[in-house]
């Protein structure tokens, strides 16, 4: 008996902090307007700190350096319009705010980045994307970190990337 493999779909997320406010973004979804944490999917030949510095890059217009890893979460999304089922394996990070690059367009979809307290965050629950956006940020206040050494990338991951 021939069985597919089961594939969760790996991402990443900054969870970014300044000042007791946390930088979210506003993106279209096929849900409708959601709100999430600067998040996006491992690219192939990238390392998961590479990608989450690009990913809050493209999304913010902020430099992000990753520092440390706030911890890894599994959740399990089903679409209601197509019944499409996708569960996440979501690493975050927190890290070092950069500049700001005010020129940067944001990518596709993102229609605004917002900073918001931990209390709008929470009031917002019913409008994030992932229920992990709001426990990312409770970890966060909660203190939770891990090196950056958790997160080991093997050499192989980086060579050329067949097309």
């Amino acid at each position: 008996m021939t069985q597919t493999r089961w594939k969760p779909s790996v991402t990443v997320a900054a969870i970014i902090e300044r000042d007791g406010r946390y930088l979210l973004v506003e993106e279209h979804t096929p849900e409708g307007l959601r709100l999430n944490n600067a998040a996006g999917h491992l690219e192939p030949g990238e390392s998961p700190i590479e990608a989450c510095a690009r990913e809050a890059l493209e999304e913010t217009g902020y430099a992000f350096e990753p520092t440390g890893v706030l911890g890894v979460y599994l959740s399990r999304f089903q679409r209601p319009s197509t019944g499409e089922d996708i569960t996440y394996l979501r690493l975050a990070f927190c890290g070092r705010l950069g500049a700001h690059d005010t020129a940067r367009a944001l990518d596709h979809g993102i229609v605004r980045t917002l900073w918001m307290t931990p209390e709008e965050v929470r009031a917002s629950a019913p409008r994030h994307r992932s229920p992990l956006v709001l426990r990312c940020i409770e970890d966060h206040l909660a203190g939770q970190r891990f090196d950056l050494s958790l997160i080991y990338t093997d050499p192989s991951v980086v060579r050329a990337v067949a097309p």
